[in-house]
């Protein structure tokens, strides 16, 4: 079978440009064919390879969710809590199978500014609880609402340059880790610019292990049957050969020491919640965009559509539950989901497996996960990064190729989301992608002639700059009805001036799709101008919720018996607008002569 492309980066997840194919054992159906997509509620038979990817992945969980916990300013154990119940539950019921639900640094960041913004201790459980629940909540009513839809309208330009940001964040999000120098600027470009500057201050032996960690998993790379594990091995071997040596560098016990316990019940604070609905409101919106990202840059193994609105409605499950369960809000993280398609993911047991393998290893191998080296897991994340980079190269060459706009936005994205909170940046690109489109959209209206061509056809030419005289011109409207089109069209319909004895035409089938006031008051001048030159008007092409419009917004006044709606041959309406048009010209003629 054909490797499977994936992107794997850090917790804040940017869309890649990759499809998996089609793979034995994925989460599908039998003869999947022509239909609707599979129901993913129904758990398909996990696979070997979904046991190992879970255990890659709950073994990762340990350092990293318990560094996010403590960046966030949070008991370490909470970020091992975070990946246990929300994983298993926001696996079962996601749309987008392989994506992992469970603490990411921005939640964690984001969760810690607001408990202490609303006067509570990040240090008390039942109020991390009640932020956990009105976490989900948020996420469950938005998810019901189909508020995902929204990430729709993001472009490929503003994604590209979101994976672009995130890729640097990863680098400067690991400096310390990497290189044992620990920056004092909270900018992440300030980071990079920071370690590099001070690479005489940086630990030599935090160097070579991560430089290690890379080189091994670049070595397992080369050797096909060995890629999936390449994670897992490189995390072993290099911890193996650390405790070996006694090399002195920062592990993961230094952070604190892991419990050997379950998941603690907890009752969220209800009194703290009231406190807490915008906060959670945050929060959601941070997890939104994670999880749409996720849903584009892993695409289901079967091939099926994803659903983000879906997801969020997975997440808020997964946090309603993690709140009675000792867990910080979570959602979509792409460095877990990353190394769980990395470790050879193939249906959504894959995260299931990695919240049962979190709780387990915690509780066999609690002190033992502790010798895991930070440098080992920089050196790992490191290597996500490059990943992100290389999977999206093709990306950036291409929307830099193809216009300045597209390249403006994702250069302005980029820079969002390098410099401001991953929510804003988002939505930041959600409205660079509609400018854009607004921007296209506005160039894209035109006129354009048909000629009848004496056979029952019409041939197609520039629309002249004045109305002919003595004759039926057809013009066609190609565009939508947006207002930005409009003004600008609105000038460059023929001149009448100097016309006599004229009919026109109006061709609008599949035009003025928009329910735009813009293009009625528009048409509405136009007719006055048309009417006080002695030009006779048809419109053609009509379709039913156009006429509707028509008659409220007060044109179809001005149309009297002059609308032709649109028929079932492609110029069926205008030939019989053509001929209605022009027996009234001359009858019109006619009358005049007499």
């Amino acid at each position: 079978m054909p490797e499977n492309p994936q992107v794997r980066a850090r917790d804040e997840p940017i869309p890649v440009a990759a499809r998996r194919p089609l793979r034995q054992g994925a989460d599908v159906h039998p003869n999947p064919g022509p239909g609707p997509a599979p129901r993913h509620r129904n758990l398909p038979k996990p696979t070997p390879r979904d046991v190992v990817s879970g255990f890659v992945t709950g073994l990762f969980s340990i350092p990293e969710g318990m560094a996010y916990a403590t960046v966030g300013g949070f008991s370490a154990p909470m970020g091992l809590w975070s990946g246990a119940v929300p994983t298993v539950i926001g696996s079962i019921f996601s749309r987008t199978v392989l994506m992992v639900t469970t603490l990411t640094s921005a939640i964690a960041l984001s969760a810690q500014s607001i408990l202490v913004g609303a006067g509570l201790d990040p240090g008390d459980l039942g109020s991390v609880a009640a932020l956990t629940v009105m976490v989900g909540l948020w996420m469950l009513l938005l998810g019901v609402l189909r508020l995902g839809s929204v990430m729709s309208f993001v472009s490929t330009a503003v994604m590209t340059g979101f994976t672009a940001g995130i890729a640097v964040q990863i680098v400067a999000g690991v400096v310390k880790d990497a290189t044992g120098y620990t920056p004092e600027a909270h900018n992440t470009v300030g980071k990079l610019v920071e370690g590099v500057l001070h690479v005489g201050e940086w630990d030599g032996a935090t160097v070579l292990v991560a430089v290690a960690t890379v080189a091994v998993w670049a070595g397992l790379q080369l050797v096909k049957p060995l890629r999936k594990t390449a994670t897992l091995v490189s995390l072993v071997v290099v911890t193996v050969v650390v405790a070996l040596l006694g090399t002195d560098v920062e592990r993961v016990s230094d952070i604190a020491a892991i419990p050997r316990s379950l998941p603690p019940f907890t009752l969220p604070d209800l009194g703290a919640m009231p406190e807490l609905v915008s906060g959670g409101l945050a929060i959601a919106l941070i997890a939104l965009a994670q999880a749409a990202g996720i849903g584009a840059a892993v695409p289901n193994p079967d091939g099926s559509r994803t659903d983000v609105s879906k997801d969020f409605t997975a997440q808020g499950l997964a946090n309603v539950a993690g709140g009675f369960f000792g867990a910080l809000p979570t959602g979509g993280s792409l460095s877990r989901t990353g190394v769980a398609t990395s470790g050879g993911a193939q249906t959504r047991w894959a995260g299931i497996f990695a919240g049962v393998w979190l709780i387990v290893l915690v509780l066999l191998l609690g002190p033992l996960a502790g010798e895991i080296p930070m440098a080992v897991i920089g050196g790992l994340l490191l290597v996500i990064g490059g990943e992100l980079i290389v999977g999206r190269w093709a990306d950036i060459v291409l929307v830099f190729r193809t216009s300045w706009l597209s390249a403006a936005a994702l250069v302005v994205t980029f820079a969002a989301t390098t410099q401001l909170p991953l929510q804003q940046a988002i939505f930041l690109g959600a409205g660079l992608s509609i400018v854009l489109f607004a921007v296209q959209a506005a160039k894209r209206g035109r006129l354009v002639r048909f000629v009848p061509t004496g056979d029952g056809d019409f041939r197609v030419e520039d629309a002249p700059a004045d109305l002919p005289s003595g004759q039926t011109t057809v013009l066609h409207y190609v565009g939508t009805g947006f207002f930005a089109e409009v003004n600008r069209l609105e000038e460059e319909w023929p001149h009448t001036a100097h016309t006599q004895d004229a009919a026109l035409v109006i061709s609008l089938r599949g035009s003025a799709g928009i329910p735009s006031t813009t293009f009625l008051k528009s048409l509405d001048r136009l007719l006055d101008r048309w009417h006080e030159h002695g030009v006779d008007v048809v419109v053609c092409g009509v379709p039913e919720d156009l006429r509707q419009r028509f008659e409220t917004g007060g044109v179809s006044g001005r149309l009297r018996d002059s609308v032709v709606p649109s028929g079932d041959t492609l110029l069926g309406s205008v030939r019989e607008a053509y001929d209605l048009a022009e027996r009234r010209r001359i009858r019109r003629a006619a009358s005049a002569d007499g």
